[in-house]
């Protein structure tokens, strides 16, 4: 594979701080201009617009995972947290389903690959969180573009 596929997850959190503290600076900053004769409304109004301005603060640091293929490797990244793993290792992969989504990859043996976590805790997972927002098709899009066969699951095999 000469070309490089990526996918950026959605992230919906990212999204609502943004917007929320957004809302709280320019109702802060109203409540200042509005309230302007009264000690205690310009103290709201500079507390509500420092609030959003630290939600805004916030959501500038959180980092959406992006999974991407291409030189020969799989990658994962998300903030400073980055998997490479050579494209010919990745046997199969699956998504666990729950409120957040992840990626669960497997060996060319079929066995789980176990990852380090990515809140550095010292525990070991055996798959990469996505967000909740991603679906399972587009991942599912995303692993058949890169040539990625989905993990079969079903204790018949595909025997009928």
């Amino acid at each position: 594979m000469t070309e490089s596929v990526r996918l950026v997850c959605p992230f919906g959190r990212k999204r609502a701080e943004l917007w929320g503290g957004a809302a709280l600076a320019a109702l802060g900053l109203a409540t200042a201009a509005l309230t302007a004769a009264s000690w205690a409304g310009v103290a709201l109004g500079i507390l509500l617009a420092g609030a959003g301005g630290a939600l805004i603060w916030h959501a500038a640091l959180l980092r959406a995972p992006v999974l991407e293929v291409g030189d020969g490797e799989f990658r994962y990244v998300r903030g400073r947290y980055i998997v490479r793993l050579p494209f010919s290792e990745i046997g199969s992969y699956y998504v666990l389903p729950g409120r957040t989504r992840s990626l669960g990859l497997c060996d060319t043996a079929g066995r789980p690959r176990v990852f380090p976590s990515v809140e550095g805790r010292r525990a070991n997972r055996p798959y990469l969180p996505l967000t909740g927002l991603t679906s399972p098709g587009r991942v599912d899009t995303f692993m058949s573009t890169a040539g990625i066969p989905q993990r079969d699951r079903s204790l018949t095999s595909g025997a009928t």
